[in-house]
């Protein structure tokens, strides 16, 4: 019996020290990433050990079966060697995914979930972008290497015992000790004896919403989400009239006049988020900002760049943890622009330059209804290849520029822009132009911009160009913002927003309304003087409606006005005047809780109206 317990000690030491790696991991993340997090207390990190307990626990629940099984085997040398051997390489695998939030999670502003490890989407970059990283990245390898020789090299071995018992009553003992010890890991597992087990956004009980990705680990997001489709449920807030009163999705503009048979034009700019514009980075954009009507406060609906299309092009928020392109609502029916344009007599294309596939933009411009989609396949041009994403920007917006000279007006057009996303390749004969600015983003950001004036001093030579309406805007934020403001949920959602009409300089001028990517859509109808009905969870540039809705880590972000409300599914947990507390430094859910409930009323009824449509396919009217 004691030889038993000392294998059962033994078995403990091991997590133990997996457990202590854990912590080692969790301080590398918030070293890579301490200009993410303001005001870090040890509430977060020790919060993190519960997460990380789970995690570790049912990583290992089949090591404990081996190891805690009864019986000569477990003192066999050979078995012992096998069982450390299993029991390293799993758990650093598993460890090793944390590495790859130690620079990934700049970019996303989350840990990373099985979709997001998996490259979904990405397959045909994959590779060169691997490279790309082991590069760029070339720390994160040789940490790598210290961290796992380290872990093995502390991890104890098994010591062969020379006094077995075979007694039918130590063999019972024994095998009650291991039901014991399983059950204790299923309690571990599940984070302890509450009716339910832990969840990714129970990371907000140790910390400001802030501060949950340093409170999570990544395997147990990994764990949380392998093999999962999104399954949306109706939280039944409201009954059906009052749902219809707090918030209607069906939305109808009225013809007042002639249309507006206006081409349309949007620019989605990779990484472009409201931090990198007017600081020296975008001289074109900053000028052209002085000519359109330009959102001081616009918004993304999303932090992935597979987010940003079916909000800007369909309406449709992400409020999600898989983005819609991946999710099992993928092939829901959807009216959003391409549809409600080719419907009234335009021609319809979506033009992105990386490889064809490339973050399932194919998939979805087939499903929006967009009549063609041109991606690095169908580039013809001058040999542009970065040799990782695609075709340069300069080169491509080129191509984009002949193409729109080539379609038969009224056309309708999306280019979405590559050239600002890591690893930030810029064209070898521009080496020194452009500034570097004081993020390693900033350079690709100042050659986008370049090749954006290039693009307009085209396409103003061209006939269709003072007959267009040109919408401006980012897929996200990027990955590393300087200030504090947008280091907040608020300000990591921040991009520019803006309407340029050459023909028409009534529509220019600065605005502080709220405006996010899935008011795009209603506002191009609204403009163009098109009659339509539809269901779009925005609303028009010209409507008295100021809100904003997006989602991240488990929590809904609501902005009505001046206020921001964060909502994590089941009750309020900060409310903040955004224009008077930029940082988010003082939470009003107590001193103002008339106006937390108001809120707290809406974002309910939002979710709500957004589950109910999407589970029951009712994105279009008359389904």
């Amino acid at each position: 019996m004691a030889n038993y317990l000392e294998s059962i000690k033994l078995y403990f030491k091991r997590l133990l020290i997996v457990l202590f790696f854990y912590q080692i991991c969790r301080f590398l993340f918030f070293l890579f990433n301490r200009n993410a997090f303001e005001n870090v207390t040890a509430k977060s990190f020790l919060g993190g050990i519960h997460f990380d307990v789970s995690a570790i626990a049912y990583i290992n629940l089949i090591f404990a079966f081996f190891h805690l099984l009864p019986g000569k085997i477990n003192y066999s040398d050979r078995y012992q060697k096998f069982l450390k051997i299993g029991f390293f390489s799993v758990n650093f695998i598993f460890m090793l995914t944390n590495f790859v939030d130690f620079e990934y999670y700049k970019f996303t502003g989350r840990r990373s979930t099985f979709g997001m490890i998996t490259a979904s989407g990405m397959e045909n970059e994959i590779g060169g972008l691997i490279f790309s990283f082991l590069i760029e990245f070339w720390y994160l390898p040789i940490l790598a290497i210290l961290i796992g020789f380290s872990f093995w090299k502390l991890l104890p071995n098994g010591e062969k015992s020379s006094e077995l018992s075979s007694s039918w009553s130590q063999k019972g003992k024994q095998a009650l000790l291991f039901l014991i010890c399983i059950g204790f890991f299923i309690v571990l597992g599940r984070g302890g004896i509450q009716k339910k087990p832990i969840k990714i956004v129970d990371a907000v009980n140790y910390g400001s919403i802030n501060q949950s990705a340093l409170v999570l680990n990544t395997p147990f997001c990994i764990l949380m989400t392998i093999g999962k489709k999104e399954t949306l449920e109706s939280p039944k807030y409201f009954d059906e009239k009052e749902l219809v009163e707090i918030f209607n999705p069906i939305t109808e503009f009225k013809k007042d006049g002639d249309n507006n048979r206006k081409n349309v034009v949007i620019l989605i700019l990779e990484s472009f988020g409201r931090e990198n514009i007017q600081r020296g980075q975008t001289p074109f954009l900053d000028e052209l900002i002085e000519k359109s009507l330009f959102f001081e406060n616009g918004f993304a609906n999303g932090k992935l760049s597979i987010d940003a299309v079916p909000s800007t092009l369909s309406s449709i928020p992400s409020l999600m943890n898989h983005s819609l392109i991946t999710s099992s609502y993928a092939i829901n029916d959807v009216y959003g622009l391409p549809k409600i344009m080719k419907a009234n007599g335009y021609s319809t294309s979506f033009f992105h330059g990386a490889f064809n596939g490339s973050q399932n933009f194919d998939q979805y411009c087939k499903v929006a209804g967009f009549d063609n989609y041109f991606g690095k396949n169908e580039y013809d041009g001058s040999d542009a290849f970065d040799g990782r994403w695609g075709i340069f920007d300069e080169e491509f917006m080129q191509f984009f520029s002949e193409k729109l000279t080539s379609f038969k007006a009224p056309f309708f057009a999306t280019l979405f822009t590559i050239s600002s996303h890591n690893p930030y390749i810029i064209p070898e004969k521009y080496n020194g132009k452009f500034p570097k600015g004081t993020t390693k983003i900033q350079e690709s950001i100042a050659y986008t911009d370049f090749a954006l004036k290039r693009f307009f001093e085209t396409a103003s030579k061209q006939e269709w160009f003072k007959n267009t309406l040109f919408v401006i805007t980012a897929d996200h934020t990027s990955s590393e913002p300087t200030e504090p403001k947008f280091k907040t949920n608020v300000g990591k959602f921040r991009v520019p927003i803006l309407f340029f009409d050459p023909s028409n300089p009534s529509i220019n001028g600065k605005t502080d309304k709220n405006l996010q990517q899935i008011d795009i859509m209603p506002s191009i109808i609204d403009y163009l003087n098109i009659e339509s009905k539809m269901i779009t969870y925005g609303k028009s540039y010209q409507s008295e409606k100021d809100f904003v809705v997006y989602y991240l880590d488990n929590i809904y972000h609501y902005i009505s006005g001046d206020y921001y409300l964060a909502f994590d599914g089941k009750k309020a947990i900060g409310l903040y005047n955004i224009k008077k507390d930029e940082l988010l430094s003082t939470n009003l859910i107590k001193s103002e809780n008339e106006k937390a409930a108001e809120m707290e009323r809406f974002i309910k009824a939002y979710i709500q109206s957004f589950n109910e449509r999407m589970i029951e396919n009712k994105l279009v009217l008359n389904q």
